[in-house]
């Protein structure tokens, strides 16, 4: 697959040429999220380009991620076309609101069911709630989309990748109130040490990403320090959040060493150590690519 579905906002005050390549990693390992139906870059490089630069360094695989109908199909066909790509399929808890105003919203609810039962589509994402875009009118929505995926990663047996803005509460109490999936992950995680212990303890997963390097975000290596090993995953989320010192500058999964150098750092450990444990735990979330 080559053909981007949008591409990204540039408004000319971004500097958008391709960071360096990385040295490489000493154990392979997946980004668990990441966007590349999303055009970025001063040259934009098709999936086949990002994989193959990812595996140049280390990162032999991605979960890509969907956030409405048309991210969702093409994620899945994604992971159907090459196999070093798994898909997450939702509708993100910013466009919930404009299905359900639109009387939509149960119809493109039923194409996440139908692109679920896909071998290759492992996860239900990213769904969940948003406070900081959506106003109060489309907070009923937003909920009512986020229980229903809930039932379906239930559902499909599949992992689920939340994401959560300003709604750390309200996320926790709804996984608590209907029960999460048994492979519930915290994509991005933006929360603090108090958030993470309890997300530890109810047993989900804590994806890290780019931002985790930034100045301003000890919150998140606060969090990070605290996370039980076998609990960590890492993510780009590209093409957003490309970590410090390229921040601002388009993301890849190629990238993923940068973030997991500087989490080994800061856990004080070493990067094959940590290399080893992150893959192993996004096998555990996801499955093998290999299937």
């Amino acid at each position: 697959m080559s053909g981007y579905i949008r591409e990204r906002h540039n408004d000319g005050s971004r500097d958008v040429r391709w960071p360096a390549l990385p040295e490489p990693l000493p154990v392979a390992v997946y980004d668990n999220h990441c966007h590349l139906e999303i055009s970025d870059g001063d040259e934009p490089r098709t999936l086949g380009e990002q994989l193959d630069l990812a595996a140049s360094v280390g990162v032999i695989g991605v979960v890509q991620a969907g956030g409405d109908v048309e991210s969702s199909v093409w994620s899945a066909e994604a992971a159907a076309s090459d196999p070093r790509v798994l898909a997450a399929v939702a509708i993100h808890p910013n466009e919930a609101p404009a299905y359900a105003a639109e009387g939509r919203l149960d119809e493109a609810l039923g194409v996440i069911d139908e692109l679920a039962a896909q071998p290759r589509v492992r996860a239900i994402g990213e769904t969940g709630l948003d406070f900081f875009r959506t106003g109060e009118e489309g907070l009923a929505a937003q909920h009512e989309s986020f229980e229903a995926h809930i039932a379906l990663a239930k559902k499909h047996g599949i992992a689920m990748q939340i994401h959560d803005r300003d709604a750390h509460d309200a996320v926790l109490e709804t996984l608590a109130r209907v029960g999460a999936p048994d492979r519930t992950v915290f994509h991005c995680f933006s929360g603090d040490e108090a958030m993470a212990r309890t997300c530890a303890d109810a047993g989900y997963y804590l994806s890290f990403a780019g931002n985790v390097t930034f100045k301003n975000a000890q919150n998140l290596r606060d969090a990070l320090a605290v996370t039980p090993r076998e609990r960590i995953l890492v993510e780009t989320d590209a093409p957003f959040l490309t970590p410090t010192p390229h921040r601002g500058r388009p993301n890849a999964p190629y990238l993923v060493p940068v973030t997991l150098r500087f989490m080994a750092a800061e856990l004080g450990i070493g990067l094959d150590e940590l290399c080893a444990q992150v893959a192993a735990n996004t096998l555990t979330a996801y499955g093998s690519f290999d299937a």
